[in-house]
């Protein structure tokens, strides 16, 4: 139902039973001012559209113009509006019903090929879309999921502390209480701003190349493994904040 209706004052539209229709319905009525027809400008439009139509086809034959209205009505919902950049048809119900030129015969190559080119228009289309959905919504995962990180690179020769994950170490990680962190361990290898390749002895093995969100830079970049600093390092592997 429409939230409001604009309309003159005709007698039809001011009557008890017009308003009472309405405001059961939860309508607002709205009246223009008497001699002034801009207040309901669309529909003014429109009658001013179809007026025309008809004083061009109709001329002086006055006693069938309403045999052609339907037609009028087709031509009119038909063409294409400046302001909407759409047919009314095309806007209501999504697509041109076809006319009379639409159901000549084609030569015979265009209707061979009619289909075809059509689900090939169709699917470029629809995957061009699909494609800037997509890149769309990657670039939002990544803006949530770089939100309040710092950026982190190392160099070689730095040490960094390691994150232990379960999948990977399954020996270092068989109990709940075995620390999930270990090292320091030096940087051999920078592969790119997010990958390393890190000194790891054979004993782990594993792919000695590592994620640099996997790794914590050493507040000290000297050998060995200071108690204090080893264990404020494997918490943070733990809680995901430490030196960087």
């Amino acid at each position: 139902m429409p939230r409001s209706i604009v309309s003159d004052r005709d007698t039809r539209f001011v009557s008890y039973f017009w308003k009472t229709l309405w405001c059961k319905l939860g309508t607002k009525l709205l009246f223009s001012t008497t001699c002034h027809p801009q207040t309901d400008g669309q529909t003014e439009v429109v009658n001013r559209t179809l007026g025309i139509l008809l004083r061009a086809i109709i001329s002086k034959n006055l006693k069938s113009w309403e045999e052609c209205l339907p037609f009028f009505e087709f031509a009119y919902n038909r063409s294409v509006h400046s302001t909407t950049g759409f047919s009314p048809f095309e806007i209501v119900y999504g697509f041109n019903p076809l006319n009379p030129m639409d159901l000549l015969s084609l030569p015979m190559s265009e209707r061979l090929n009619l289909d075809g080119k059509k689900k090939a228009e169709y699917v470029r289309t629809l995957h061009e879309k699909v494609r800037a959905n997509i890149e769309k919504k990657m670039q939002q995962y990544t803006r949530q999921a770089n939100k309040g990180k710092k950026k982190v690179t190392f160099e070689p020769g730095d040490w960094v502390w390691l994150h232990l994950r379960k999948e990977w170490f399954p020996e270092k990680r068989r109990s709940k209480l075995l620390p999930r962190g270990d090292g320091p361990f030096q940087v051999l290898e920078r592969i790119n701003d997010n990958a390393y390749k890190l000194d790891l002895s054979s004993e782990y093995n594993v792919s000695s190349t590592f994620n640099v969100s996997e790794s914590r830079r050493r507040c000290s970049n000297t050998p060995g493994k200071p108690t204090k600093e080893r264990r404020r390092l494997l918490l943070s592997l733990e809680t995901g904040c430490g030196c960087t």
